[in-house]
């Protein structure tokens, strides 16, 4: 599917919709107060179209952003249903972060979480976070065929013998074939969240949604319970792992 110009895309819609930013420290998750919040349209991050200070409870003001008329989120083949925002966070004493690609839909409310690096004594640096396209309207690869039945071998890989939902996963950033690739630990509430949020539409009717998170909680406790599975003692027993998502 061809892309619209992103300006042409996020100016003159017909819809709004909010946006909220929530700001916290990646050293104990912590509120941020007092953060600045600067927010522009993607296609031109340095004119500011919004700026917000963070509460105590490290949340902004929700402000109301315009976005594309509803009804192209509900019917396939039509153009890019969300405009795309760039949110950008500085902090006394943390590194500032940009946050390009966030997803605002008519009639919604958008939140877009910001975790911020303490300085630490370390030089400032900008984090530049680039959120992808929703799979839904982007141009993806098709997703890899796998077997219905795969065998489980002795080569450590375990069937769990109880349901335990973990508390992380463990997510491989590229291709399964891939080794250089990193592993990254995610909550497991948060990676169901940006599953969700990057895989369908907030749009959609409460019980479509519900159906499509059941089936991405399903699909994630599959690879946790059969052979994708494997313990992290180092972060306690009620942790898993599932690798290659």
């Amino acid at each position: 599917m061809q892309r619209q110009g992103i300006r042409h895309t996020q100016t003159g819609q017909s819809g709004q919709g909010g946006l909220q930013v929530w700001v916290e420290s990646a050293a104990g998750a912590a509120p941020v107060e007092n953060a600045r919040v600067r927010i522009a349209y993607s296609g031109d991050p340095e004119s500011t179209i919004e700026e917000l200070r963070t509460n105590d409870s490290g949340h902004s003001q929700e402000v109301e952003l315009a976005a594309p008329p509803l009804e192209y989120s509900m019917e396939p083949d039509q153009p890019q249903p969300y405009s795309e925002y760039t949110v950008s966070v500085e902090a006394e004493g943390y590194q500032p972060v940009d946050v390009s690609g966030v997803e605002v839909f008519s009639g919604t409310q958008a939140i877009q979480n910001i975790r911020l690096r303490p300085l630490a004594g370390a030089e400032e640096e900008l984090q530049n976070i680039v959120i992808p396209a929703n799979t839904l309207y982007g141009d993806y690869p098709p997703k890899i065929a796998e077997a219905e039945i795969k065998p489980v071998t002795e080569s450590g890989e375990i069937v769990l013998s109880r349901v335990v939902v973990p508390e992380y996963v463990v997510v491989h950033d590229g291709s399964p074939r891939d080794s250089t690739a990193r592993d990254y630990y995610v909550r497991y509430k948060d990676y169901i969240k940006n599953v969700a949020s990057s895989e369908i539409y907030a749009t959609w009717p409460d019980s479509t949604i519900r159906a499509n998170v059941l089936a991405i909680m399903s699909f994630t406790l599959n690879r946790v319970y059969t052979e994708w599975y494997r313990n992290d003692r180092s972060f306690g027993a009620e942790t898993f792992s599932c690798i290659r998502i």
